[in-house]
């Protein structure tokens, strides 16, 4: 068994980083938007350390419940998010802003609400 209450923090962090890409990219139309000047690229750098610390969490969490949350939640790409932690960690200056503009504006809504539903479900379980 694994400490809900670590679980559910971490998911808590998790839900506050994906709002905190969606209020910051909201002005982000395309991926010029991110090589426009200094706070354009200081906001790529600001969305991706958030993706780090959510791919970080998939992480922690897996360990934590020796992999037994995600894997009931299996329409999400946890190894990807995971993966995504990775390459943002270790391969920075090779980033790909067209990856991180579709992670954004494709996927981090849907990630939101997952993580909310996980959430909820250990919370009340």
């Amino acid at each position: 068994m694994y400490d809900k209450e670590i679980v559910l923090d971490i998911l808590s962090h998790m839900i506050e980083a994906t709002d905190k890409i969606t209020h910051r990219s909201k002005d982000i139309k395309s991926i010029d938007d991110f090589l426009v000047d200094d706070n354009s690229l200081i906001l790529l750098d600001s969305l991706c350390m958030q993706l780090i610390a959510i791919g970080e969490a998939v992480k922690q969490i897996d360990k934590l419940t020796d992999k037994n949350i995600f894997s009931h939640y299996p329409d999400t790409p946890w190894r990807e998010i995971a993966g995504m932690r990775d390459i943002l960690s270790h391969h920075y200056f090779d980033l790909n802003s067209e990856v991180v503009f579709e992670v954004i504006t494709e996927h981090i809504e849907d990630l939101n609400g997952v993580l909310k539903t996980i959430h909820y479900n250990i919370s009340h379980d």
